[in-house]
Order: structure tokens, then C-alpha cells, then sequence
């Protein structure tokens, strides 16, 4: 990369040769003005406004124009006779925490690059010390005909530098804020906080200019003179909020929506499908030998209760009745607590009458006991 000024940073004693070097780059598209009667170019040229002749750059000098529009000639020399210890070195005069700098004096940024072999070291010295003390440096430099503040800090193994303006040039926020006093409820916080933790953290190098290559692509479309097509236009409400908190709910939806994650209509479906499963337990569901009566429980009593209908003829109305109900509740899934009630009556009658009941051998122990 090519340097922009030579000089050296003024660390107490020690003395680095360094480069000074942009950091940052303008992509921006730039357009030229033109005639639109025949397409030329519109050029500008510097006039006297006393003879309203045009004047050559060497011809060319800078004054001051006094409050009364006297103009105050000031020539490169006298610049020159001005006492600028900066003019060719950044001098260090402070060590301070990074928070203390305003991102609001934050300007340019550069890349100090060490200049020749003997500037490796001291610029080692500096680059580590600054890592080392979790602090950046506050200088003074001069660029450009003028004396500026600066910042110093490390970017990976580089030192960087930003460019600062100076505290007064700084202008104080009066009138910016909401003229009324305005309430914000802890809801509206609280979704606020939850589009914050829905949108997360971003890839920095993700971020792209999107309109830039709007444009890029509409000039290689009207090179090649294909047609150009419209775009389609984005309504979203002019920035008009009617109700705060249906925009918040609405942007976490829609945050949620565009990194994939699960909606709510899908977990809505799921709750209303899970009333279709099989009941496990019942206020009165329980079975003779204190176990909850499941579907599988119930397909296996029904062959038994048709057995027993045949020898209880006085019993074979209700038996049958619950025998229906319990096959129509084991074909829908859904056992009602009614149905259970009675096939838990049938149940105990069944099993006075069963020998193969586990019931019946804990019920008959009791009654030989009262005989004797």
C-alpha cells in the first residue's frame, strides 16, 4: 500500500520511523455530470469573478475571507514560520482505557507501518505495551496543513491509528431528543429484549453494500443494452407504528422466520394433537388389581367380559353395553371418563366369576377367614 506521510511517533525518548497508510477504502460509484442534449461532459473551470477570466492552477492562492468579506491573502511561507512540532512526528501524550474515548470523535483511520529494519524494534516495544495494558494512546500529528488528534491502538500485529476531532468540535445533542415525556412498560421492554436475543450476533464480514450492486448491476445492463426492470418495491408502512407491541411481536415472528427456527403455529399443532392420545389414568379408571386401565388393558378384558356375558344372563345388558362402548373408545382413542367408570363396575363383576382373575384369589382369602 502506499503511504500518505513519512514521519515517526514520539514514544517519551524513543523515536519510530513509521508510514502512515489509509485503512479504509471508498467503494462508492461515482457519476459524471453531462449535457443531456448530446452527452457531454460537464466540466468546471475556475473563473476570476472580477476580469471573469479563467485561471490556472499556478496563478491559484488561499486567503481568509474577513466577516465583512475582506479577503485576508495567506501564503504557503507564512504556514510555514508557524511553531507545528507535529509536522512530522505523532506525538504520544497520554495512555488511556478505550472507553473513555467518544466514538463520536472517531474520523479516518490509518495503518502505521514501521519504516526500515532499525524501527522493528521500538515498534515492537510500542505495539506490545499497548496489548499489554488493555489501553490506547492519545497523540497529536499534523496532515495536511493541520495539527489533528489521534488515537493509537493494535490491530492484530499493526498499530493502528484514528484519526480524532478535537473535543469542541464535538456539538452538544440539545433539541435531538422527544420533546414529551414518554412511558415505556417492562412488556414492551421485554419483547424489545427478545428481538435483541432473536436477531443475535451478525458476521461482520457478512455485511454487504446492497445497493451498490443495484447500480453495478444496472450499468452492465444499460451497457449491453439489454432492458432494465423495475424493482420491486418494498411497503413497509412508511415506518408508521400503530401499536408498539404488535410490531414488536410481528418483528420477532418474522426475526424467527429468517433464521429458520421453529414457529408457533407449528407448536400450537402439536399441543392440539397431543388431547388424542390415550388417557393413562382416570379419576375412577383403576382396574381391580390397582393398575390404570390402558388401551392394551381393555382390548384384553373385552373376550373375557363376552365369556361371562353367557353365564350372567341378569348382566348381559349392561355387560353388553360397556362391552360396545369400550370396543367404539378403543377404535377412537379417546376413552371418556364415564366409559372407564363402567368398565371398571363391569370389571369387579366379571372377576367374581373368573378363575383366572388375580383378583379374585386376593378377595377369596378374607371370606374363608370370616367363615371360620
Amino acid at each position: 500500500m502506499r503511504s500518505i506521510w513519512n514521519g515517526a511517533i514520539s514514544f517519551g525518548l524513543v523515536s519510530i520511523p513509521i508510514k502512515l497508510v489509509n485503512a479504509t477504502e471508498n467503494h462508492s460509484i461515482h457519476f459524471r455530470q453531462i449535457h443531456l442534449a448530446d452527452g457531454g461532459r460537464i466540466r468546471y473551470r475556475k473563473v476570476c469573478e472580477l476580469d471573469e477570466e479563467e485561471v490556472a492552477g499556478g496563478e491559484i492562492g488561499k486567503a481568509y475571507e474577513d466577516a465583512d468579506g475582506t479577503m485576508i491573502p495567506i501564503t504557503d511561507e507564512d504556514l510555514a514560520q508557524l511553531p507545528l512540532p507535529t509536522a512530522k512526528t505523532i506525538e504520544i501524550v497520554a495512555f488511556v482505557p478505550a472507553d473513555e474515548i467518544d466514538p463520536l470523535q472517531m474520523d479516518a483511520a490509518y495503518y502505521l507501518s514501521a519504516n526500515g529494519v532499525p524501527a522493528a524494534k521500538p515498534y515492537t516495544l510500542l505495539r506490545e505495551a499497548l496489548k499489554r495494558s488493555n489501553k490506547v494512546a492519545v497523540a497529536k500529528y499534523a496532515l495536511r496543513g493541520r495539527e489533528r488528534l489521534g488515537m493509537l491502538r493494535v490491530v492484530d500485529d499493526v498499530i493502528a491509528m484514528h484519526g480524532l476531532l478535537w473535543p469542541d468540535e464535538i456539538r452538544a445533542p440539545e433539541g435531538v431528543a422527544p420533546d414529551s415525556d414518554v412511558t415505556v412498560r417492562d412488556a414492551e421492554l421485554d419483547l424489545a429484549d427478545a428481538l435483541m436475543d432473536t436477531l443475535g450476533e451478525v458476521d461482520m464480514d457478512s455485511l454487504h453494500d446492497d445497493y451498490r450492486e443495484a447500480v453495478e448491476e444496472l450499468i452492465a445492463a444499460k451497457a449491453s443494452g439489454e432492458a432494465v426492470q423495475p424493482a420491486e418495491s418494498d411497503d413497509s408502512g412508511g415506518g408508521k407504528v400503530i401499536d408498539l407491541i404488535a410490531a414488536l411481536e410481528s418483528s420477532v415472528r418474522a426475526a424467527k422466520k429468517s433464521r429458520g427456527e421453529g414457529d408457533e403455529n407449528e407448536a400450537e399443532n402439536e399441543g392440539d394433537m397431543a388431547d388424542v392420545h390415550p388417557i393413562k389414568k382416570t379419576a375412577s379408571g383403576k382396574t381391580a388389581s390397582g393398575r390404570a386401565t390402558t388401551k392394551t388393558a381393555q382390548q384384553k378384558s373385552t373376550p373375557k367380559s363376552t365369556g361371562t356375558k353367557k353365564s350372567t344372563s341378569s348382566t348381559s345388558s349392561p355387560a353388553k353395553k360397556t362391552a360396545q362402548k369400550q370396543k367404539k373408545t378403543t377404535a377412537k382413542s379417546t376413552p371418556s371418563a364415564s366409559a372407564s367408570s363402567k368398565s371398571s363396575a363391569s370389571a369387579k363383576k366379571q372377576t367374581s366369576t373368573n378363575a383366572r382373575s388375580t383378583t379374585k384369589k386376593k378377595t377369596a382369602a378374607p371370606r374363608k377367614r370370616a367363615s371360620a
